[in-house]
């Protein structure tokens, strides 16, 4: 009987464990910190990665803002609204999402990037050039 209340107990821990791991996941919709977009973050394949599903001014001239700024003129006609400008993240174990790419279409470069949680309605993007002290963090909020 001790036995199998202990296997009972075990089972509830760990999807107790499965729910808060879940609870505090990355995936869902996020407000830039400017309140410009809101990113739709979603698995990709093996990696995360973001889409922009909304803009605060979504035209320009009447007509739907572009990728004006991309370095390859053949996407410079191409809609913010919906691109996916987070690539290649992957979860680390301890908290934070690294090794992914992010595009920066008010700019036109792409950097490396950071993702990590602070809390389930808070997190912090770092794009940097080379290693993350050299960089810039951004907050979003859920």
């Amino acid at each position: 009987m001790v036995f199998l209340l202990g296997i009972l107990f075990s089972g509830f821990l760990a999807s107790g464990q499965d729910l808060r791991t879940e609870s505090a996941s990355i995936l869902g919709e996020w407000t830039t910190a400017e309140g410009k977009a809101i990113v739709l973050i979603t698995r990709c394949d093996s990696s995360y990665c973001g889409k922009i599903v909304w803009l605060k001014e979504p035209l320009k001239n009447g007509k739907p803002v572009v990728d004006s700024k991309n370095a390859d003129p053949k996407f410079r006609d191409e809609p913010i609204l919906g691109m996916t400008f987070l690539r290649g993240f992957q979860y680390d174990g301890d908290g934070d999402y690294i090794g992914g790419k992010v595009y920066d279409p008010e700019s036109g470069e792409t950097y490396s990037g950071k993702l990590r949680l602070v809390d389930a309605k808070t997190l912090e993007l770092r794009g940097y050039v080379l290693i993350p002290l050299f960089g810039r963090t951004e907050t979003w909020t859920r």
